[in-house]
């Protein structure tokens, strides 16, 4: 359990660090896909927080964070399919040369949190899925995201 505590804690570190790095972007898109992704953030972050007791663990809140990871993941590939650019983004030119794949991770993700999102119940439940969740943030970030 050691393990996937440190690994969640990375997570959320990494999360908080990204907010700082969204100012000053001037493009639309690229602040639409920002903030989508910053969604995601925050909702995984408050899902880790409840999976490692740093805040009480409440099944409706943490089914509605898991829906809204769930609802900007399947929204991230539309924002995203135009490659727009601004210097303050973190996206990779990678996504738009293998897009087919960072759209796969996309739904990967959106699969998982949309699972959490209908089956959590109780924090056994949110512990079990978490995982997916956050392995879809990191396999998406070593590749797509500066």
């Amino acid at each position: 359990m050691r393990c996937k505590e440190l690994l969640l804690s990375c997570l959320i570190t990494g999360i908080g660090a990204g907010a700082f790095a969204h100012e000053g972007v001037k493009n639309p898109a690229v602040k639409a896909r920002m903030h989508a992704m910053m969604t995601i953030g925050a909702n995984t972050k408050a899902l880790g927080r409840m999976a490692n007791g740093a805040t009480p663990f409440e099944a409706q809140a943490a089914r509605d964070a898991a829906s809204s990871i769930a609802e900007s993941a399947g929204q991230a590939p539309a924002l995203f399919r135009l490659h727009e650019t601004d210097p303050v983004s973190e996206a990779r030119p990678a996504i738009w040369q293998n897009f087919d794949d960072f759209e796969a991770q996309l739904i990967a993700l959106e699969t998982a949190a949309a699972r959490a999102a209908r089956e959590v119940e109780t924090i056994d439940d949110l512990r079990a899925v978490l995982p997916q969740i956050g392995a879809g943030c990191r396999t998406c970030h070593r590749t797509y995201r500066e």
